[in-house]
């Protein structure tokens, strides 16, 4: 069995960035990995609800990165709760992620 796809809502200056240095070392709009530990993915039913609460006021152009879980090499993958008082679980990627890791790019209509 195939594990589900994970997504990542991405800047595009940000994404461009990452295809040249090989690794996307973002975690959430405006912070990196070193300064939050990890990125923030979410599955196909939560990435609507990030795109809605954390980018509605974003002026530059977004994407939604689609992730093969198999091909993230050594960064390691925990379910965690999202905020404290929620019990709904979001996948965090403790490490870079592989751009070869990125199976689909699609620019998010504004």
């Amino acid at each position: 069995m195939h594990p589900d796809p994970l997504f990542h809502v991405a800047d595009a200056v940000e994404w461009a960035d990452a295809l040249t240095a090989g690794r996307y070392e973002r975690s959430t709009r405006g912070l990196s990995l070193a300064e939050v530990g990890f990125v923030h993915l979410s599955t196909a039913a939560q990435w609507p609800g990030v795109l809605e609460r954390f980018y509605a006021d974003h002026d530059g152009d977004l994407l939604l990165l689609t992730i093969d879980p198999t091909r993230l090499g050594d960064s390691e993958l925990r379910w965690e709760t999202g905020h404290p008082g929620s019990d709904e679980l979001f996948p965090h990627l403790y490490g870079p992620l592989d751009v070869e890791a990125v199976t689909e790019v699609r620019a998010l209509p504004r």
